[in-house]
Order: structure tokens, then C-alpha cells, then sequence
């Protein structure tokens, strides 16, 4: 089996294996030269357009796996909503009632979005053995964007809502359930090999609040993939003080943020593999600032299953440079050559097992 499926199911792998959340996209130029001829909605709904992002950073960087170019907000159109990127997600009518709600559809498995089982299968048959990562937005976050509409810093709109409107708030969340479930069931029956849950903003809400609204719902999309048989990663951003109801979720891997060191993060979450957690800001500074952070971070990660990522996604602004020489360093850690860990040989961009 693959090293990142590996590592994914809990295994202790010779090395940790290596992807970056959005790799592809922004900060590579050869992304850049396509934007000048298509805009983001345009690529991420042709597969082929779809397939050739996804295909960059692993071209280029020799990444142990791959993501989907896409959006967590893709499902949303399906269902009713009109969506537009300016540059950021804007949906022209928020979802505010009972009513509103009501008028959602909750679409078939195949309608949900076909472009995306497309591209899906143009990947597979280009990637090899590298492995195909599948996403979606954990029903708590698509709700987030659905009542607030676009952006915010507070999102007081949907906090807001929550707490005037719960009863309708749960029936939103269990049509986005629905339709998650059948958006990511309908990518591993196209080839992807990991889903990955985006729950982005549940760090904004306290303990109870994520339990009723966040993590019983991230939970019912979870349980639901666990026939499909592939590794399920879940990730919140900032969300340290959710932890006691994060390791209750039925998955197989965490991914965290950078606020606490993985060794930290193993005794919160027993039992699951990590995936993390460099401040994607450490790929701003130098190469020997950079290399001391990251090489902490494999240390952290020493002693069961780790998967090398950034805590969240990588900054336009990063040059690739830095990128390059982090993957190289990553698949040059031998996890298992001492007690604390120590570079060894790179295996080779990709290689190593």
C-alpha cells in the first residue's frame, strides 16, 4: 500500500510522507499562467482544467500525494444557492429562514456535481501510484457561508442564527449532510483513495455549540464513508478547545493546526494518526529558520502515524523554492533511524516506500 495511505490508516511509517493544503493553486506560477486565461470557478469546474492544477505541485515538488482543485463550496449551486467568486465565495441569497431552507434541493448523488467525478477519473489515470485526496466542507462550515452569505471576520450573522433560528439551523445542517455525503461518496466511487472534511470555521464556536451544531453532523458524514473503506481526515482550524469532542469523530486521521506541538495534540486525540502541523508563516523566513521549525515538527510527530502538512493552507506569497527544499528535507527524515529521529539520504522526489 502506498506511504500516505499507510501512514493515514495509523501506521508508523519509515518516513513521514508529505502534501501541502493548497498546493495547487496560488503560489505556483504555472497556476498563475492559467488564471490569465480562465477564473477560478471556470477552472475548477472543467476537468480538465481541474485535473492539469491538481497535477502541477505534484510535477513539480514530487509530492507523496495529491489534492483536488476545487472548493468546499461546490455543492452549494446543486442545491439552489447561486454562487459566484469575487474573489472570494459570495452567494447571491443567503439563506436566513424556514422558507429558505425549504427551497433547498438536496439533489442525487450524481447531479451533486458531475464535473468533479470527471476530473476525478482524468487524475487517476494520470497520477500512478500517487494517491488521490478527496475533499468537501463539514456541513457546520458550509452552513456558515450559506446564512452569512460570504466572508467575515466574526460571522455574527450565523452565530446569530444559531441561537434565534435552532430548530431551522439543524434542518439546514441535515440537508448539507445529505448532500455531502453523497458529493464525497460520489468521488471515491470515481477514484479518490482519502477524503479529507474541511471544517473550517468550527474554531469560532464554544464547546457545546460545535458538539450541537458542528461535530454531530461532521460525525453522521464520517460514519456514513466508512463503507466506502478509505482513510477519513478531518480538520478544524483553531480549534484547540474542541478536542474532547473532536476525538469522538469516526475517522481514522486529525489534521492540526500549529497552536500546539503534535506531541500535545497525541495525547488529545489517542488513537488517530496526525497530520500536520508547521505554520504555513515558516515558509516565509528563511531556509534555516524554516528547516529548525520543520524538522521540529517531525520530531513531534515521532512514535506513531504522522503525515507532514502545513497547519493550513500555504500563503500566495510563498516562493517554491522553499517549498522544494521542505519536501526534500521531509522525504530525507528517517523516522526510524534513532530514538529522536535524524536525516537521512532523500529516497528521491516521490520514491521511498
Amino acid at each position: 500500500m502506498n506511504l500516505l495511505l499507510r501512514a493515514l490508516r495509523g501506521e508508523d511509517t519509515p518516513r513521514a510522507p508529505i502534501w501541502i493544503m493548497r498546493q495547487a493553486g496560488r503560489h505556483l506560477p504555472e497556476y498563475r499562467a492559467l488564471k490569465e486565461k480562465h477564473d477560478f470557478w471556470t477552472l475548477a469546474r472543467t476537468p480538465e482544467l481541474a485535473a492539469e492544477v491538481t497535477l502541477q505541485p505534484v510535477r513539480r515538488y514530487g509530492m507523496d500525494g495529491a489534492i483536488l482543485f476545487s472548493d468546499i463550496m461546490t455543492p452549494l449551486p446543486a442545491m439552489g444557492l447561486e454562487l459566484d467568486f469575487r474573489p472570494g465565495p459570495v452567494l447571491e441569497r443567503p439563506v436566513r429562514s424556514r422558507d429558505d431552507v425549504l427551497r433547498l434541493r438536496v439533489p442525487a448523488q450524481d447531479e451533486v456535481a458531475p464535473f468533479v467525478a470527471e476530473a476525478i477519473k482524468l487524475l487517476r489515470a494520470e497520477l500512478g501510484e500517487t494517491p488521490l485526496i478527496g475533499f468537501a466542507g463539514a456541513p457546520l462550515t458550509l452552513a456558515t457561508y450559506a446564512v452569512e452569505g460570504s466572508g467575515s471576520k466574526e460571522y455574527e450573522t450565523f452565530r446569530g442564527f444559531l441561537r434565534s433560528e435552532s430548530e431551522t439551523a439543524e434542518e439546514l445542517l441535515d440537508a448539507l449532510s445529505e448532500v455531502t455525503i453523497r458529493y464525497l461518496r460520489c468521488q471515491v466511487e470515481a477514484g479518490a483513495q482519502a477524503v479529507q472534511l474541511f471544517d473550517s470555521w468550527a474554531g469560532i464556536h464554544d464547546l457545546p455549540t460545535y458538539r450541537r451544531f458542528g461535530a454531530r453532523y461532521a460525525a453522521r458524514v464520517l460514519s456514513a464513508l466508512e463503507e466506502t473503506g478509505v482513510p477519513r481526515i478531518y480538520i478544524a482550524l483553531g480549534a484547540t478547545h474542541l478536542a474532547p469532542a473532536i476525538a469522538e469523530l469516526p475517522l481514522e486521521a486529525v489534521s492540526v493546526d500549529w497552536r500546539l506541538p503534535l506531541s500535545r495534540w497525541r495525547e488529545l486525540l489517542p488513537g488517530r494518526a496526525l497530520q500536520g502541523n508547521l505554520d504555513p508563516a515558516a515558509l516565509l523566513g528563511p531556509w534555516a529558520n524554516l528547516e529548525a521549525e520543520a524538522t521540529e515538527v517531525l520530531r513531534q510527530g515521532l512514535g506513531a502515524a504522522h503525515v507532514f502538512n502545513l497547519g493550513h493552507g500555504i500563503f500566495r506569497q510563498t516562493e517554491p523554492d522553499q517549498v522544494a527544499r521542505l519536501v526534500d528535507l521531509v522525504q530525507g527524515f528517517d523516522r526510524h533511524a534513532t530514538s529522536t529521529g535524524a536525516p537521512a539520504p532523500s529516497p528521491g522526489r516521490g520514491g521511498g516506500p
